[in-house]
C-alpha cells in the first residue's frame, strides 16, 4: 500500500496544483504535496469483552468471569495481532497515529512456581514496529481505567483454584487501558510539542462484586504539531460505550468545551462509539455540527466490530464508529480502512482479525 499512498498524494497535488495555477501563475504544485501528512486512528481492541464480569452477580460469579476473560485475552494473542497491525503500518507509513486500548494485562503469581503471561500491548507493538524498521515516538498517554487486581484461576499456567483449607489464590490479574499517540520520527520538518491528557468529569460507573464500583475513566490527550510552516492540534480519545448515551455525548461536549476550544485547527480521531447514521447516539451529529468535518465519509463503510474472540470466517463489521475529524485549514481525501485480516497461527485455533475494529487511515492537506 506503500505505492498507493504516493499515489493518493500525487493526485491530490496535482489537483490542487491546478486550481491553484487559475490564480496564481507559476506557483508550483510541489508545495501542496509538502504540506500533506497521512493520520492513523486504530483500536487494538483490549482482547476480550468485560461483559462476563459486568454481569456477574456474586464474588464466585466474578472469580468465574475473570478467568474467562483472562483466557480470551491470552487467545487472541495480541502478540500476533500486533505483528498485522505494523505490517499496516509499515505499508501506510502514518505520520501521526491515534491508539485505543493500548491494554496492559499484568499477572501476577504470589508464590514460585505459576507462570502466567503478562501483555504490554505498547511495548509489544513498538518492538513490532522497531522489527520492520520504522521509529514512532509516544507523544501523549491518556491513562484510563485500572481494574483489579482480581484473583485469577488459570490452570493452563499454573493458577490453580482457591486452596480449599486457606482460601489463597495462586495468581491474580490487573487491566489497565490507555489511549496513546504516536509520531513517525523519521517524518522530515514534522515537530510536536505541549503533549496533554485529561480524563472526562462524566463517566459511567459499574458496581461488580467483589472489587466494587469501577470505571473505564475515559479520557483523552493532544499534541500542538508543527509541520512546513502549518499548526495544527492533534487529539486522540476513546468515548463511553453507546449503551451509556448520556454519559457519551456528555463527553463529546466535555470534548468541545476542552481540548477542542478556541478556533485553531484540529485533526481529531478515535474511537466515538457513535455510529454516524445515527442510530445509535447523537454523539456524531453533536461533533459535527460545531465545525468538525468528517475526513472519511464513504458510504456503506464500516469499522465495528469483529467477534469478542476474533474467530469469525467472515468481517461481522457493521458500524461505522472510529473516525478522523477535521476542523479550519484542514482537508482530508481519500481513506483507507485497513481490515487487518489475519490467518489462524498453524496447528491450532487462533484469532483471524487483527482487531475487533478496522483501522483508519487518512490523507490531510494542510491549507494556506
Amino acid at each position: 500500500m506503500g505505492g498507493r499512498r504516493a499515489t493518493r498524494r500525487w493526485r491530490a497535488a496535482a489537483v490542487l496544483g491546478a486550481v491553484l495555477a487559475a490564480w496564481s501563475v507559476g506557483t508550483p504544485a510541489e508545495a501542496s504535496r509538502n504540506r500533506e501528512l497521512t493520520v492513523m486512528t486504530q483500536n487494538l481492541y483490549l482482547g476480550s469483552s468485560l461483559q462476563p464480569a459486568i454481569e456477574a452477580d456474586t464474588a464466585g460469579e466474578f472469580v468465574a468471569a475473570v478467568a474467562t476473560i483472562y483466557g480470551t485475552a491470552v487467545f487472541t494473542n495480541f502478540p500476533a495481532r500486533a505483528q498485522v497491525i505494523a505490517d499496516e503500518i509499515a505499508a501506510q507509513k502514518p505520520d501521526l497515529i491515534g491508539l485505543q486500548e493500548v491494554s496492559t494485562w499484568t499477572a501476577t503469581p504470589l508464590h514460585v512456581g505459576p507462570t502466567p503471561p503478562s501483555f504490554d500491548f505498547l511495548v509489544i507493538l513498538q518492538e513490532a514496529l522497531a522489527a520492520r524498521g520504522l521509529s514512532y515516538e509516544v507523544a501523549a498517554v491518556s491513562e484510563n481505567a485500572s481494574i483489579g487486581p482480581a484473583p485469577l484461576v488459570a490452570p493452563d499456567f499454573g493458577c490453580n483454584p482457591p486452596s480449599p483449607t486457606t482460601g489463597a489464590f495462586d495468581c491474580v490479574v490487573s487491566l489497565s487501558d490507555r489511549d496513546v499517540i504516536l509520531v513517525n520520527t523519521t517524518t522530515p520538518a514534522l515537530h510536536w510539542s505541549g503533549s496533554q491528557s485529561g480524563r472526562y468529569e462524566e463517566q459511567a460507573t459499574l458496581d461488580i462484586p467483589g472489587p466494587g464500583e469501577e470505571s473505564f475513566d475515559r479520557g483523552w490527550a493532544s499534541i500542538e504539531v508543527s509541520y512546513r510552516g502549518r499548526d495544527f492540534k492533534f487529539v486522540n480519545t476513546h468515548l463511553e460505550v453507546e449503551d451509556f448515551e448520556a454519559v457519551q455525548e456528555a463527553q463529546a461536549r466535555e470534548l468541545l468545551a476542552g481540548p477542542l476550544a478556541g478556533t485553531g485547527n484540529v485533526v481529531l480521531v478515535g474511537d466515538f462509539n457513535s455510529a454516524t447514521n445515527g442510530s445509535t447516539t447523537d454523539t456524531y451529529d453533536i461533533l459535527t455540527s460545531s465545525g468538525l468535518v468528517d475526513a472519511a465519509p464513504v458510504p456503506g463503510v464500516a469499522t465495528c466490530c469483529q467477534n469478542g474472540t476474533l474467530t469469525n470466517p467472515t468481517s461481522q463489521l457493521s458500524t461505522r464508529i472510529d473516525l478522523i475529524l477535521t476542523r479550519g485549514a484542514v482537508n482530508g481525501s481519500d481513506p483507507d480502512y485497513l481490515l487487518g485480516a489475519m490467518a489462524p497461527p498453524p496447528q491450532r485455533p487462533g484469532p483471524r482479525w487483527a482487531s475487533d475494529h478496522a483501522g483508519v487511515v487518512e490523507d490531510i492537506l494542510l491549507l494556506v
